[in-house]
């Protein structure tokens, strides 16, 4: 028989709130990320075939068909302006940077080339 000995220390709940709120602190993923984000897992759920189209997507997630045309309208903005959109700064305070309304704009380009000119003039400060 073998026998292991190991030291193990229990988190307090005094220690947890200390922790929740050093989190806290450091900011907030921008809103624009989080929906950039899901969009792309949206997308490949239809891909996959785990549902059949946006429209059950809208369904299953309780928002509209036009809601959710905004948010999977993402896509069709350039490559590298979804990375920078990924990979944007924490929020510390107050508003977000940029906006998903601040992107429809671009994103209804057509060309990718008028959409990074687009994207320059917005300014977004990169990480």
């Amino acid at each position: 028989m073998i026998t292991v000995q190991r030291k193990v220390e229990f988190q307090t709940a005094r220690r947890s709130r200390k922790v929740q709120e050093e989190n806290a602190s450091v900011g907030r993923v921008p809103r624009v990320s989080r929906l950039m984000a899901l969009a792309i897992r949206l997308d490949q759920m239809i891909r996959d075939g785990e549902v059949a189209d946006q429209a059950e997507l809208a369904r299953l997630g309780h928002v509209t068909r036009a809601r959710l045309t905004q948010i999977m309208n993402l896509l069709q903005l350039a490559p590298d302006i979804q990375e920078a959109i990924l990979f944007l700064p924490v929020t510390e305070r107050g508003r977000d940077i940029v906006t998903e309304r601040d992107l429809r704009p671009i994103a209804a380009g057509s060309c990718w080339k008028q959409q990074r000119n687009a994207w320059v003039l917005l300014k977004v400060p990169c990480r």
